[in-house]
């Protein structure tokens, strides 16, 4: 009798326990959208076919917000008709993905060969670093060396992932921001200032603010001519290599 009562009084207990695991289980994958998987892995929408891949078309409500400003720094040919835009963090894994594997594809096939120009605008939300490492690149900027910039923090990046680096572990720094721009030959004195004065971060937040109205809400995100490709399910398609290098292609080819 003793022991149908334990069982009893058991049973309804775990369903109960089991019922709080199931609910924090679904809390947490709503809430967390973490960014801090390995570099060279794929993300949930990094696997999209080329055939799934669409495009979020450019509206009258974003159109000034995606116009080319004094701030935006041009790779490639200017006069191209093709304009590629490219949202990232400095310290997104797959970001630091689309560095590696895409980018590189797009300069040669389309960057040099004068089909198409790029730009490149902050999305830092991943966290502190990412913040700090935008405004010294707009630092750089200032100076004519957004691009080189951008490579080496990437390249910074890159080297700290490989030896098991994770997001915000104190990589982007201030010395860091410091020996690129001796290695590029900046003013230093004037890009010291710029950084330590945090002379861009209304601009960064802007940018991320711009960015999210237009309808972004992860990195990489790319833009071809106004359009924001994305898969199947309307998510950008990241470092999909084959979805951003087939819409750029078509978008050349009109």
């Amino acid at each position: 009798m003793e022991e149908k009562t334990k069982k009893d009084f058991l049973l309804p207990l775990s369903i109960i326990v089991a019922a709080v695991m199931i609910t924090g289980a679904i809390v947490f994958m709503t809430l967390y959208k973490g960014g801090s998987a390995p570099v060279g892995a794929t993300n949930n929408i990094a696997g999209a076919s080329t055939t799934e891949a669409g495009v979020v078309p450019i509206t009258a409500s974003t159109t000034t917000l995606l116009a080319i400003g004094p701030r935006d720094a041009i790779l490639g040919n200017k006069n191209a008709s093709v304009t590629i835009v490219e949202y990232g963090d400095y310290q997104c894994p797959f970001c630091v993905q689309y560095f590696q594997k895409i980018e590189p594809q797009i300069v040669k096939n389309y960057l040099d060969t004068g089909k198409a120009k790029m730009i490149f605008r902050n999305f830092a939300f991943l966290g502190p670093e990412s913040t700090v490492a935008a405004e010294a690149a707009e630092c750089a900027e200032d100076q004519n060396q957004l691009w080189p910039y951008h490579d080496a923090l990437y390249n910074a990046k890159l080297a700290d992932f490989n030896k098991g680096g994770a997001e915000d572990d104190g990589v982007l720094n201030r010395a860091l921001f410091l020996s690129i721009a001796a290695q590029l030959h900046l003013n230093i004195g004037v890009f010291t200032s710029c950084i330590d004065s945090n002379k861009y971060a209304s601009l960064v937040a802007q940018e991320k603010n711009d960015a999210t109205t237009i309808g972004i809400n992860s990195t990489p995100a790319t833009l071809v001519n106004g359009e924001l490709l994305t898969d199947g399910s309307g998510s950008s398609v990241g470092a999909n290599a084959a979805a951003v290098v087939t819409a750029i292609a078509a978008a050349v080819g009109k």
